[in-house]
């Protein structure tokens, strides 16, 4: 049921997910994802999860940290380390938000809005690499399917706490 390269602990083994096939190939399935993300962002210089940022910056324009802490649920020790790495790379400034002195506001710099097209055709190579070889309808279908299990881990269904959680467009583990 699993394929797993030797000496790869990390991941959960066949008998251990047994009971939930679906969940750990999703799980293995971004594994890969971000793995395959990782290379090609790199060219960039950026980090698994700082596309993410940036293109809620270039939607949304300048945010508060905090703000930004809970669009892509994270703590703000985390949320600081992300754009204390973006900052020095020149992509994005921290300044006070002139509504609230004891606020900081994120926006993009030149530089990183320079980059909107670079992370867009990347972000297609990763969709092309990731979708390869299925036709549009598979690729319909597939979609509709994530969507539905994203619904259901939103709406909690089937938790025993019934207890919905915020759902993200914009994702999350960012760092």
């Amino acid at each position: 049921m699993t394929s797993r390269r030797p000496g790869r602990e990390d991941a959960p083994s066949a008998t251990a997910a047994g009971s939930g096939p679906i969940s750990n190939a999703l799980i293995r399935v971004t594994r890969l994802h971000v793995m395959r993300a990782r290379q090609l962002f790199r060219a960039v210089g950026l980090h698994p999860g700082h596309e993410l940022l940036l293109m809620h910056l270039w939607d949304s324009g300048p945010q508060r940290q905090a703000d930004l802490a809970v669009v892509f649920d994270t703590d703000s020790a985390a949320m600081t380390r992300t754009v204390q790495r973006l900052e020095r790379a020149g992509f994005v400034r921290r300044r006070p938000d002139p509504d609230d002195g004891r606020a900081t506001l994120v926006e993009t710099t030149a530089a990183g809005n320079g980059l909107r097209r670079s992370v867009e055709r990347l972000w297609a190579q990763l969709e092309s690499i990731t979708t390869a070889g299925m036709t549009p309808a598979r690729q319909e279908t597939l979609l509709r399917g994530l969507e539905e299990l994203e619904h259901n881990l939103v709406a909690g269904h089937g938790s025993p706490e019934h207890e919905p959680v915020r759902s993200q467009d914009d994702g999350a583990g960012v760092d």
